[in-house]
């Protein structure tokens, strides 16, 4: 069973565009579906597409399996059979041993960055950069599925 233990953490954008960091990827993501106990989605990139179906989460665990699909079967699935999208740049940065994944928003969602980093136990250690803000693992509104339905745009007021 594949299995997804993941923390979110809202991130200071100052801090943020002040680090030297690596090129960023796109990834264009549809959901085909999407309720309280399941997630079925598709991931585009310029090079690569997945299919990834996920389960209701517990804490901040959840069963997650992925497959890479091939790239024209990714588009027309985005295209064709999603019900709701989303876009953003994707970061890669190693922390104290640990890869954060750094997720910049665009379209409905600009202004909003959030960090995630994928531990192997709910209780696992990590370091956190100074750029990480407050933790909103438990917020379902951050959840990227969630995003696409009811963007960060129509939050009102809500700033970080």
């Amino acid at each position: 069973m594949g299995i997804e233990i993941e923390r979110k953490f809202l991130v200071d954008h100052a801090k943020w565009q002040a680090i030297s960091k690596p090129e960023g990827r796109l990834f264009k993501q549809g959901y085909i579906l999407s309720d309280d106990h399941r997630v079925v989605r598709i991931r585009v990139t310029d090079t690569v597409a997945y299919l990834t179906l996920k389960g209701s989460t517990t804490g901040i665990t959840r069963s997650e399996y992925e497959y890479e699909i091939p790239i024209a079967d990714g588009n027309e699935i985005l295209n064709d059979l999603t019900v709701s999208k989303i876009e953003k740049t994707r970061y890669e940065i190693e922390v104290g041993g640990n890869t954060w994944e750094v997720d910049v928003f665009t379209g409905d969602n600009a202004g909003l960055i959030v960090a995630e980093i994928e531990l192997n136990s709910e209780d696992q250690q990590f370091e956190k950069p100074d750029w990480v803000l407050q933790e909103v693992s438990t917020d379902n509104r951050y959840h990227n599925s969630n995003l696409a339905v009811t963007p960060y745009k129509n939050w009102g007021g809500v700033s970080i």
